[in-house]
């Protein structure tokens, strides 16, 4: 007679724990760029930056803290999807696709302000200005669109994975989706120059996709994945099983 080699399903569901630890925690770390509102503002809003006025040691601080970002993003995918792919292995794959694109598109806004750094250190004479403009628009668009419409896609990927799977609390996508159509009006505005990267409605989708992240990276790694969704999604015979053993 044959006998399955297969763990029990509460140790494969026990195993997706340290799923849940490395999303939150990764989810938590994405956060890590906040500083890079006040490292940046020089380098953004000082025309003469370009030509050594100020210091350039907190643009390469908020760039590290970037780069972090970015790794951090791509590791929430890769911790996620094992589990994910479960309930739909499409939206899983798109939604690692998507968060692999939106750290590509920190990386492009990095190079941009470390090339303004590196010009600044060796000089370009009369066309540093409008390099350091052009450097500058560019970080612009890559912030616009990685970090303004790609995590509006992801939450509309990943949000129904969650909301379906119950493997947190419903209420949590729920911000995800509110937010995600207000943060994509907000950035075609900016496309159409309707109005500028602090307009309200970005303002809106930018919080709701905020509670969203956040709230979920903290529920991941104080709680994991709810136990009973986790059965479901592991086998249709995970339930019983584990609720045979809780019953010993």
């Amino acid at each position: 007679m044959k006998t399955s080699t297969r763990p029990p399903a509460s140790r494969r569901v026990a195993s997706f724990r340290g799923n849940s630890v490395a999303a939150g925690a990764l989810y938590l770390l994405t956060f890590a760029s906040i500083p890079t509102v006040v490292l940046y503002n020089q380098v953004k809003s000082d025309p003469g930056f370009i030509a050594g006025g100020g210091a350039e040691t907190p643009v390469i601080v908020g760039g590290v803290l970037e780069v972090i970002v970015a790794l951090a993003c791509i590791g929430t995918a890769v911790a996620l999807f094992p589990v994910v792919k479960r309930q739909n292995e499409g939206l899983a794959l798109g939604f690692v696709g998507m968060r692999i694109l939106e750290a590509a598109a920190i990386f492009a806004g990095v190079v941009a302000l470390m090339s303004i750094v590196t010009i600044r250190q060796v000089g370009t004479g009369e066309d540093a200005g409008l390099i350091g403009d052009a450097l500058l628009a560019q970080n612009t668009w890559t912030t616009l669109l990685g970090q303004g419409m790609i995590p509006a896609i992801n939450a509309l990927l990943l949000g129904p994975l969650m909301y379906r799977s119950r493997l947190i609390p419903r209420v949590l996508p729920v911000f995800g989706f509110i937010g995600a159509p207000f943060l994509l009006v907000g950035a075609v505005g900016v496309l159409f120059g309707l109005w500028g990267p602090a307009s309200p409605v970005s303002a809106i989708g930018a919080l709701g996709l905020t509670v969203w992240e956040f709230g979920m990276g903290a529920y991941l790694l104080t709680r994991g994945f709810r136990r009973d969704a986790i059965a479901r999604l592991v086998s249709p015979h995970a339930r019983a099983e584990l609720t045979a053993g809780a019953e010993r």
